[in-house]
């Protein structure tokens, strides 16, 4: 099974991207974060003569999350369970090929000031409580998206953000470990522990060129599909495209169906 994560930065900018993308890789799952458009307006039809299914949680202008797969996808959740209804668009949970298939964007943490802040904390207790309840059921999952977390200071170019940045404070990085202490697994660091392996490099500051970039889009796998993995890293050529998103797709293989 290929899966992969990809905050598109706006679908209807980066379609041809993403369509040139899925003929090259044909994964079985590609989650896209960041969409920035209502599910009307997602370009389903163009997905759907490549042999995708898609699932989309929409907003106008703003957030919004997708999952295109080959196969027919049961849909499970088209919010984070534990938030208010009406939440912004950023999770949708589906079944595929017995997996279960969380694709989440994070909130970034860094406006709104204190209540901003609080907001991030609270989705991530909201998805640890998700990943708890996965865990009971025994089911066999992958928790995928844009975390807007850097995990350690190896996951960011030296220097590259304050120590109160919201993807790097104390509490941010706590709650992300709080999910593997839960029993799940970093497919990218499980075989790769150390040395950058980036996923986003900001438009500004000449950060694509000097390899200044964040990791911040992760796949966290539960204990049986850990067992499975057989690959996870970036495709970093997206990033030098030609109007390209300022993160790249993360792709993680596992063996089995």
């Amino acid at each position: 099974m290929k899966l992969a994560t990809w905050n598109v930065n706006s679908i209807r900018q980066r379609e041809p991207h993403v369509e040139r993308w899925l003929q090259r890789e044909q994964p079985d799952a590609l989650l896209l974060q960041e969409i920035k458009c209502e599910e009307s307006a997602f370009p389903q039809a163009r997905f759907t003569a490549l042999g995708y299914q898609c699932v989309v949680v929409g907003q106008k202008s703003y957030n919004g999350v997708a999952i295109l797969t080959r196969a027919t996808p049961q849909v499970i959740h088209r919010q984070l369970p534990g938030l208010p209804d009406g939440a912004q668009a950023r999770y949708v949970e589906v079944a595929l090929g017995g997996v279960t298939i969380g694709n989440l964007y994070l909130p970034n943490g860094n406006s709104g000031g204190d209540a901003g802040y609080q907001a991030k904390l609270d989705w991530m207790d909201a998805l640890q409580a998700r990943a708890a309840a996965l865990l009971a059921s025994e089911q066999d999952f992958v928790l995928a998206g844009d975390f807007n977390v850097c995990p350690t200071a190896a996951d960011l170019a030296p220097g590259l953000l304050s120590d109160d940045d919201a993807l790097v404070r104390p509490k941010t990085r706590r709650r992300f470990r709080s999910l593997l202490w839960l029993g799940l697994t970093d497919a990218l660091r499980a075989l790769h522990p150390t040395g950058a392996a980036y996923t986003f490099w900001d438009y500004q500051a000449g950060c694509w060129p000097r390899d200044r970039g964040l990791r911040i889009d992760h796949a966290l796998l539960s204990p049986a599909l850990a067992e499975r993995l057989l690959s996870a890293w970036p495709h970093r050529a997206e990033r030098d495209a030609q109007l390209p998103s300022d993160h790249v797709p993360l792709v993680v293989t596992l063996d089995g169906p």
